[in-house]
């Protein structure tokens, strides 16, 4: 790897896998941790159970504590689902916890004045005070019947959400809980969803694959389950074949069998191209999909000739799937590999070979579908066109194949509705601030019209005042002025707001619109909770616990906060949230919670109950009580049911739909709610397709800001694997060791051009460039590096921040240190699924500083 030569690479490798003392780093910075000689204090070293949270994985963890200090971490063997494994990014968390700049205590700004360059002027409050002003303000709107002008901001969050994300904003009486869900990858759900019924992530079967093609994914740095698949990769190339779809040389695909530099946005032409491959030479898998009624050795599907059948079985008699003799009539048939070849940059050649390889493995063929063709303006199309492959191999449901999550046995939360009184129906009745459901955002979650959340488009809505003004929020877990596309939109949108509260860990961007500022534990090591996840045939159910003593003031944002604050309304004549709160009781005894912590705990035992008590045992891991499953620290599924999902699909036919009856469905009553048709929908909505094409997977061109002339190359976005997420900043390993990352360089930001591009625009390596786009400009490096496709530039996400820490900032609130690619990204978006676009989005001219 440049920069790192191999000593040094296993030396980094290897401290990455057995656990990193924080001694040395932290020593010059905390006095908790001042030096002391050998053997001055016993040893009293344990280890304890947790989760990780650094990314969607949510991998099981362990934490060595010694003499009550988290000191390195490990994974948790009792998973069958990251099976004992971490990656680095546990790791990077220990500089989290002790990182001296978290928000200590609660705090108040002192500066009415609210801008980017607007200096809070925060000063130390108490818990109480802090309490004692967001209650006033709450009860503010109640009195004036306002509490539609509550918002409530989820940023990532445990499945503890719902106490403070949905029960608190009912109960208060708001439509306005917004979540972070559409600037994660809603659209990868939107393809499964109308295919198959399942809105939800996949999981794939690596331990008995033999071909696995994957879309603008990186499992071994950035996807889902990182841990698992970066331990088990290399034993599963030792019989499966991997090709990666990807405009840049991602860590998979220097691993990978082949790789298809696809233009940015094409990848929905390529996926159309196999699919007529796998038609035209007869590599379907006919057990699942079925085959021709008279004389199946002919195969009728000619490239650019239609199929004329009178009714669905005349000619062609499915199986368990529904449509395929439309699709290829109304999509497949006329595009051919050299139609893909001319849209998508690569050859015919390579298109047919991969084609080829892929429905030779069927059923144990993967189609593995990320962020990268989703996350575009059309993407919903493209998600449809890149898992329908996973049909035509008959690897839904199947050993070797793509499968959805296991089942699982958690309680939801009692129903609020005995609490929300007058006030709060009332306030419930009025629009979302995000616009979801209106004409121009279908946002399609479920098949519901208006079911999803458009999250970044919330920005419009309190900017414009439209549906109406927001008057007081909250959020947690979150940094949307950092986090979300063309982010100076949020500056704006949280400068409107006039009292805003923020409950985080590190002060962020987000933090510096804050009124008021409460001081959040660390999930890893300081937090009660729980999250689901789902790999290697298995779901998991994995806790997060308390493994030290908070240095800090800090409280736990979706129940110790929520319930102090309940107490703070109680006291002014609102008691329905703490009667609410207190309703959920510890299953072990009764008992009703009386403070803060145990409401934490009880309800954490509530909602988990099914998977620890034996007396109400259901499947999975079994236990004696919560004591041994709280030691444990994970309950694990019954393994996947192969195959039980054929024939019931949960969609409008049962079956796996090429022509989706519930897509077709969910679009008509979308525009029968709007007194229209679907076309007028779609165009409204910036789709292409018109009829009934609207309702199969096909391909739609991408929809780019900048012309080609002013902004001659297209912006590749991309995750480290010492992404946790946008929080990875503030620590000096995640800049020390970002050389790891192919193509990039340590203690630096840099966007990498492919040395072509480099010299028809005059740029050398670690030349200071900014990446200028139709709606921003960031400054960074240049780097030469043949890992991109010529006519793109790749920057890795995560870098930029103006706030955050000393180390993530070159001078906090002031100056930022590299760039944040989301300046550069317009806020655009997939609107059928509501999803945020990232990805084929802008195109970016290159200037040298």
């Amino acid at each position: 790897m440049e920069n790192s030569n191999r000593r040094n690479f296993i030396k980094r490798a290897t401290l990455g896998s057995v656990g990193v003392a924080t001694s040395a780093m932290i020593l010059p910075k905390l006095k908790a941790f001042s030096q002391m000689t050998k053997n001055s204090l016993p040893v009293d070293s344990e280890w304890k159970s947790t989760t990780c949270q650094g990314c969607t994985s949510w991998c099981s963890q362990q934490v060595n504590v010694i003499n009550g200090r988290a000191v390195r971490v490990r994974g948790n063997a009792s998973s069958k689902v990251n099976m004992g494994e971490g990656c680095v990014r546990s790791h990077i968390s220990l500089q989290q916890v002790y990182d001296p700049d978290r928000i200590k205590v609660p705090m108040k700004r002192t500066n009415p004045k609210k801008g980017r360059n607007e200096d809070p002027q925060f000063v130390p409050i108490t818990w109480d005070e802090a309490l004692d002003t967001i209650a006033d303000k709450i009860m503010e709107l109640r009195d004036n019947q306002e509490t539609h002008k509550y918002m409530l901001m989820r940023g990532r969050y445990t499945y503890m959400r719902d106490l403070i994300y949905d029960r608190m904003t009912k109960i208060i009486g708001s439509p306005n809980n917004i979540s972070h869900s559409a600037i994660c990858a809603e659209a990868e759900k939107f393809g499964p969803y109308f295919t198959e019924g399942e809105w939800a992530y996949r999981q794939y079967d690596i331990k008995n694959a033999k071909y696995v093609l994957i879309w603008g994914a990186d499992p071994l740095s950035a996807n889902r389950q990182v841990a698992y698949y970066s331990a088990f990769w290399g034993d599963s190339l030792d019989h499966m074949q991997v090709a990666v779809v990807d405009p840049r040389l991602s860590i998979t695909a220097t691993k990978a069998s082949e790789w298809l530099p696809v233009k940015p946005g094409e990848d929905g032409a390529l996926a159309s191209a196999i699919a007529h491959v796998l038609l035209t030479k007869g590599l379907w898998y006919k057990p699942f999909v079925g085959d021709f009624a008279e004389n199946s050795a002919i195969n009728r599907f000619e490239a650019g000739k239609e199929i004329l059948e009178e009714k669905p079985g005349d000619v062609f008699q499915e199986i368990h799937t529904h449509g395929l003799i439309k699709w290829w009539n109304l999509e497949l048939k006329d595009k051919t590999v050299e139609w893909a070849a001319e849209k998508t940059g690569l050859s015919a050649e390579q298109i047919t070979r991969v084609a080829e390889n892929f429905g030779k493995a069927a059923p144990q063929a993967i189609s593995w579908v990320g962020g990268g063709p989703v996350m575009q303006a059309r993407g919903g199309y493209a998600s449809m066109a890149c898992h329908v492959l996973n049909a035509l191999t008959g690897a839904v449901d199947n050993e070797g194949g793509a499968l959805k999550a296991n089942k699982e046995y958690t309680i939801s939360f009692p129903s609020p509705n005995d609490y929300i009184d007058a006030i709060a129906k009332a306030g419930k009745k009025h629009k979302k601030i995000d616009h979801r459901g209106r004409k121009e955002w279908p946002v399609l979650s479920k098949g519901k019209s208006g079911g999803g959340v458009i999250t970044n488009n919330a920005a419009e809505g309190i900017i414009n005042e439209d549906p109406n003004e927001i008057k007081v929020a909250i959020a947690y877990f979150n940094n949307f002025a950092f986090s979300c596309p063309q982010s100076e939109r949020w500056e704006r949108a949280l400068s409107k707001i006039p009292f805003l509260v923020h409950c985080t860990t590190n002060g962020s961007e987000f933090t510096q619109f804050s009124d008021i500022v409460l001081p959040c534990s660390h999930h890893m090591y300081e937090k009660w909770g729980y999250v689901k996840s789902y790999a290697n045939g298995y779901r998991h159910v994995t806790l997060l616990q308390p493994s030290i003593e908070p240095f800090w003031d800090v409280k736990i944002e979706e129940t110790e906060i929520p319930w102090l604050l309940a107490e703070k309304l109680e006291k002014r004549g609102f008691s329905n949230l703490l009667d609410y709160y207190k309703s959920i009781k510890d299953p072990e005894t009764n008992k009703a919670p009386e403070t803060d912590k145990e409401f934490a705990l009880f309800s954490l035992k509530y909602a988990t109950q099914t998977l620890w008590d034996p007396n109400q045992y259901k499947g999975g891991d079994k236990f004696s009580g919560w004591d041994e499953f709280s030691k444990v620290g994970v309950w694990n599924s019954d393994p996947y049911p192969f195959r039980k999902r054929w024939g019931k699909m949960k969609t409008k036919t049962k079956k796996f739909e090429f022509f989706s009856e519930t897509l077709k469905a969910s679009l008509e009553a979308h525009a029968e709610k709007h007194h229209t048709d679907v076309d007028d929908i779609l165009e409204t909505c910036n789709y292409q397709a018109r009829g009934e094409k609207a309702f199969v997977p096909h391909y739609e061109e991408p929809l780019m800001k900048g012309t080609k002339e002013e902004f001659p190359l297209v912006h590749v976005d991309f995750k480290s694997r010492f992404n946790r997420e946008g929080r990875s900043a503030n620590c000096t390993w995640y800049h020390e060791l970002k050389d790891l990352d192919p193509g990039d360089n340590a203690n630096e930001d840099v966007a990498r051009l492919n040395p072509i591009d480099a010299k028809k625009y005059n740029i050398k390596d670690g030349d200071r460039i900014k990446l200028v786009s139709p709606v921003g400009e960031i400054e960074c490096n240049a780097k030469i590096w043949e890992g991109n496709r010529p006519g793109t530039i790749s920057k890795c996400y995560g870098q930029g921040h103006w706030a955050y820490g000393k180390v993530a900032s070159e001078e906090f609130g002031k100056k930022p240190r590299g760039g944040n690619n989301n300046v550069i990204i317009p806020a655009e978006y997939d609107r059928l699924s509501g999803a945020t676009a990232f990805y084929g989005t802008t195109r970016v001219k290159v200037v040298k500083i």
